[in-house]
């Protein structure tokens, strides 16, 4: 159910909702109609878009909205925090609080995704203890396939060899940067663009998560180990159906670094 209703007594009548509905359902009789609920998109627009508040969809209520007005970020932070992110590879030995994970995680489920599917999922490791219990499972396949001989040639098989000889020779981890907590994206396979939804709710999560001073890695050594080794993925409890978009690690950074970069032009291809 839709549930699209309008409050009679803040609406001005003003079409806003009518003229920004991308499925065009909306129409204006003598106050705006929803015309077509199964054509909904279910994307919100028009409770955005109302000046007085008067949309209401989704059983939602525009006063739990935030409102834009005066809390947009200075340009020149988002600046800062592109050009700033770092790939972490140190980490503490302490667990992040368990609400500081979700707060970013229910930040990150905001987005963009194709046609409005909203079907990603996060599938998190939020303890210290069950990462290193992932960890030496991981390595520990990974050494077997190292000692019967069928890692990969070429750098795959390279980079998971070294792995495995950091961790037997010094226990230095390679593969987690002993981070204390992973994340993976995922989505349906008959989803419209799965991968790309994915990239795109790990790339909100980090720069929200280096916002709030949390360090991440976008994990592609984790991706080699789940490429090679299919049961993880069923370890971790990624659905069948599903394709995995990427893996990252975070934590609290042991690392601090002071300036940005310095990096460009963009490599650009003018269309004339």
């Amino acid at each position: 159910m839709v549930q699209f209703s309008i409050d009679t007594e803040r609406c001005i009548q003003c079409g806003e909702c009518v003229e920004d509905c991308p499925a065009g359902v909306i129409s204006m009789e003598e106050y705006p109609v929803l015309t077509n609920e199964a054509g909904c998109y279910r994307c919100q627009h028009c409770l955005t878009i109302c000046p007085t508040a008067a949309v209401s969809i989704l059983g939602l209520d525009a006063a739990d909205s935030i409102p834009l007005t005066d809390k947009l970020p200075d340009p020149l932070g988002i600046e800062v925090l592109i050009k700033g992110r770092r790939s972490v590879r140190r980490y503490q030995d302490r667990e992040l609080p368990p609400e500081l994970i979700d707060e970013l995680l229910n930040i990150a489920c905001y987005a963009p995704t194709g046609i409005n599917v909203e079907d990603v999922l996060f599938t998190v490791v939020k303890e210290r203890q069950v990462m290193n219990v992932l960890r030496d499972e991981v390595l520990g396949q990974l050494t077997q396939l190292k000692d019967a001989g069928t890692l990969p040639p070429g750098l795959v098989g390279q980079y998971l060899g070294f792995a495995v000889k950091s961790w037997r020779d010094e226990r230095k981890d390679i593969i987690f940067r002993g981070a204390p907590h992973l994340l993976v994206t995922s989505a349906p396979k008959d989803s419209p663009c799965p991968i790309q939804d994915t990239h795109i709710a790990l790339t909100t999560f980090q720069l929200m998560a280096h916002a709030r001073g949390v360090g991440t890695l976008w994990d592609g050594m984790f991706m080699m180990a789940l490429a090679l080794c299919p049961s993880l993925g069923a370890r971790i409890g990624i659905p069948e159906d599903h394709l995995v978009g990427f893996a990252m690690v975070f934590g609290a950074p042991a690392v601090e670094y002071h300036r940005t970069v310095q990096r460009g032009p963009a490599t650009v291809n003018v269309v004339r």
